[in-house]
């Protein structure tokens, strides 16, 4: 499939890049990628909406692919609020002043966060796995057995060993986790070349320890997001008309039987449940993904 070129935007923090699709007339689309993934999750899905006449902004987020850091002595936060700040400063610096939002895992927390504190700037929201905003003042709880287990590469990070592990292995790490957490899908090993190298990128490694240690509050913030993570930490509410995609056999988060986050959306909001689909849900599921997305725009 033939891609889009790659094109870039420079914010106060970051030269953020991009793939473009569609008329710049249209209402804009913003696809957001995850860790570890990049834009060519949405390969089957920017175009059909490039088709149906929508402007689809794919970026690349910070620490992926050819986005850089604009200045050596930024951190390099993977914080949760930087994410979100991200996002609206591409908006801002591409002008785009709503735009529907699909993302999921780091993709999805980013526009969760503009979606619950900047209503006003999202027309709809496609999220993966429902209320992805983390609650990182009750983040150092235990949880169950079978849930900690599952989050073992998070406290890999945490220490020494998991930085030189992710700087020695970085390929080999991201593709297990694919394996681990795409456990039913077939087209891993076709897929995964296409977005490894987007992990070369000097700051990858930085920013992805930066977000596991801070979640869990092992590291201090970025300053200038102090006032962002605070909102955060009253969990608010997302009142924009929003689809939740749940992989039923997501290896990280399965999908549990009941809805624990409809309580998190006090506007239109739908759960749909993915049978057969992991961690990766617009690369696993893009028509699934698709239909998401023009049921909110067609609303």
């Amino acid at each position: 499939m033939s891609r889009k070129a790659i094109l870039s935007c420079k914010t106060a923090s970051l030269t953020i890049a991009y793939e473009q699709h569609g008329p710049a007339s249209g209402a804009s689309v913003i696809l957001l990628h995850g860790f570890p993934y990049s834009p060519r999750a949405y390969d089957e899905i920017a175009p059909a909406l490039a088709a149906e006449g929508y402007h689809v902004i794919v970026p690349y987020l910070r620490g992926y692919g050819p986005t850089r850091f604009n200045q050596p002595q930024t951190l390099r936060s993977g914080q949760q609020a930087a994410l979100a700040q991200d996002l609206l400063d591409l908006m801002d610096a591409l002008s785009i002043g709503q735009a529907t939002l699909c993302g999921y895992d780091w993709g999805g927390r980013a526009a969760c966060i503009v979606a619950a504190l900047f209503p006003d700037r999202v027309q709809g929201l496609v999220t993966g796995d429902g209320y992805n905003l983390q609650d990182i003042a009750n983040s150092t709880r235990p949880l169950d057995p079978e849930t900690e287990h599952r989050l073992w590469y998070q406290y890999y990070f945490h220490t020494p060993r998991g930085v030189a592990g992710l700087t020695q292995n970085r390929r080999e790490f991201c593709e297990w986790l694919w394996k681990l957490w795409s456990p039913t899908w077939s087209r891993n090993a076709e897929r995964y070349p296409l977005t490894a190298p987007a992990f070369d990128n000097p700051d990858f490694v930085d920013v992805v320890i930066h977000s596991y240690r801070h979640r869990f509050m092992y590291v201090a913030g970025d300053p200038a997001l102090e006032s962002m993570e605070k909102a955060l930490t009253r969990q608010p509410p997302i009142s924009v008309p929003t689809i939740s995609l749940c992989g039923a056999d997501d290896g990280v988060g399965p999908a549990p039987v009941d809805d624990e986050d409809a309580g998190h959306f006090s506007g239109f909001y739908e759960r749909r449940v993915l049978a057969g689909v992991g961690h990766n849900i617009p690369e696993e599921a893009p028509q699934q993904t698709l239909k998401a997305l023009l049921d909110l725009l067609q609303r």
